[in-house]
């Protein structure tokens, strides 16, 4: 087996036998990667705290056929005020979720790494009620399913445009509407999200049209994994 170093983030964990827990991360270099920290759940355990999920870590593991082992594991950054307000934790779960799902083990994918690197220094900063859909909306283009937000998918008409088909992959006018209605302000800030405006739409207020964006992000995200996100469950949509 071969020794390596690497940056992470934990996406879940579980246990394994009496002591051991797998721990579940996205790194830097690697993509998704499997581990064994063995003893963990000893109270006497070096580093258990250390790889608790939205830790951000360094780690230096040794190489397995199946599952790596961890050797070593330094906090870069736990996410304090994330772990600390159950409402910006619901909101990692989800993110978290969404990357474990669309990682692939051993498949080097850094821009994922990093989105969700910057998606959770971002929540711990503020706790946007856009943060999550934005970074699934985010995630939906680095899989190439960038939605048509400018003209009707499927008639080519500029408008006006208020309908949402997720079976299209985007927006649809008055004559070609079916799917699920969306109001111009949630369409405009969808446009933000994913044209570069990122940065002025995280501060908005909670709304109608956030609720929409949020409920789209959502619904798009599922339908791509063709399952349910369990962690959803914890967040209260009102």
């Amino acid at each position: 087996m071969s020794l390596y170093r690497e940056h992470g983030i934990v996406l879940r964990t579980y246990k394994l036998g009496e002591a051991d827990r797998i721990v579940v991360l996205i790194t830097q270099g690697r993509g998704k990667v499997r581990a064994v920290a063995k003893g963990v759940r000893k109270t006497h355990s070096r580093f258990g705290s250390r790889l608790e999920p939205t830790s951000h870590v360094a780690l230096q593991l040794y190489e397995g056929r199946e599952l790596d082992i961890v050797t070593q594991a330094e906090t870069i950054d736990r996410f304090r005020v994330i772990r600390e307000d159950l409402d910006r934790l619901a909101r990692a779960a989800t993110m978290l979720e969404a990357v474990d799902q669309l990682g692939l083990e051993r498949e080097p994918n850094p821009r994922l790494y990093q989105m969700l690197l910057g998606a959770l220094r971002t929540l711990e900063a503020r706790d946007g009620v856009l943060v999550a859909p934005a970074f699934y909306w985010k995630l939906l283009a680095l899989e190439g399913l960038r939605p048509e937000l400018d003209v009707c998918v499927s008639c080519g008409s500029v408008g006006p445009l208020v309908a949402f088909d997720l079976d299209e992959g985007g927006v649809l006018c008055v004559d070609c509407r079916r799917g699920t209605p969306i109001g111009a302000a949630a369409l405009e800030l969808m446009r933000r999200i994913l044209g570069g405006g990122l940065a002025g739409v995280l501060d908005e207020a909670e709304s109608a049209s956030t609720h929409e964006v949020d409920h789209l992000a959502t619904r798009a995200l599922e339908h791509h994994l063709e399952r349910r996100l369990r962690s959803v469950g914890m967040l209260d949509r009102g």
